[in-house]
């Protein structure tokens, strides 16, 4: 089970990860050249310019693209604030759906009472590891996880093996972080202490 599991890890790796070859080909420097040629270029067609100067921005868009002079800060955080729950309410609410005690979830995510008191509290934010354990903890979905994590200002993006390996752990529903450090260390990355 072990060994195919990790298989089937290895080969979820290497669909988002480019191999070693492809990446010395793709030569940085030669690439952001190519890349900035192409922005500094003159619009070649008419149509082009006139599209753009249709576009029209939403009124959320529009917005942040108001004078500088003209943008009130404290009218831009209040129109976004209350957007998206925050890490806190969140974390507390699936606590509560899930119907355990804190203590069982700080306990199954390997995080000490006194951390998990400074978590409670509003003004705390906590590190992407400890999101990271919580959400194991909890046992989300991948889409829970996302969300989870968003609510702390991280994600797990696809383009490293640590990040793609704590998201195949919530799609394969590892949620063991005994079985998680594992899987990690098989692949020489930090693991989630």
């Amino acid at each position: 089970m072990r060994r195919e599991l990790q298989e089937l890890l290895d080969e979820y790796i290497d669909t988002f990860i480019l191999p070693l070859e492809i990446k010395e080909e793709i030569s940085a420097p030669r690439n952001f050249a190519k890349r900035a040629a192409k922005l500094s270029a003159p619009a070649k067609y008419d149509d082009e310019v006139e599209m753009l100067g249709k576009y029209d921005l939403a009124e959320e868009e529009t917005f942040m693209y108001e004078e500088r002079s003209e943008v009130d800060m404290t009218a831009f955080i209040d129109r976004y604030k209350d957007k998206y729950n925050d890490f806190q309410t969140i974390l507390f609410d699936y606590i509560d759906k899930k119907g355990v005690k804190d203590s069982d979830i700080y306990n199954k995510a390997n995080i000490d009472r006194k951390l998990f008191s400074k978590i409670r509290a509003a003004n705390y934010h906590p590190s992407k590891n400890t999101v990271i354990k919580l959400a194991f903890a909890l046992e989300l979905s991948e889409d829970d996880m996302d969300s989870f994590l968003e609510s702390a200002s991280y994600s797990l993006p696809k383009n490293n093996e640590y990040d793609l390996i704590i998201r195949f752990c919530f799609l394969h529903k590892i949620f063991n972080l005994n079985d998680v450090n594992e899987l990690l260390d098989s692949h020489n990355c930090d693991i989630l202490d």
